[in-house]
């Protein structure tokens, strides 16, 4: 949990913490926040510490990930076009 992170960097227990995922990432995706104000954030608590870097968690954006994307995305497609079945735990 963030709180308990941002406790243990109080109490000095870090000397520096990288992050590339957090919680209310999703309210940043794609989002140009340069200009707002965070008052209430996750990410306005962690930066306000000089020991911790936050990073845009882009994983899925490599070559190999969005070739994986698009192949299930269009597998599924098809399956569906096919038979009627989507198939579960699979990307659409």
């Amino acid at each position: 949990k963030t709180d308990d992170l941002i406790q243990g960097i109080r109490a000095m227990k870090f000397f520096g913490v990288g992050l590339d995922v957090y919680e209310e990432e999703t309210h940043n995706v794609f989002e140009n926040r340069e200009d707002d104000i965070l008052e209430h954030s996750v990410v306005a608590r962690l930066l306000s510490f000089p020991n911790v870097i936050v990073t845009s968690h882009q994983a899925f954006l490599t070559e190999e990930a969005l070739e994986a994307i698009s192949r299930i995305t269009l597998d599924n497609a098809v399956s569906f076009m096919n038979d009627g079945i989507l198939k579960e735990n699979q990307v659409c």
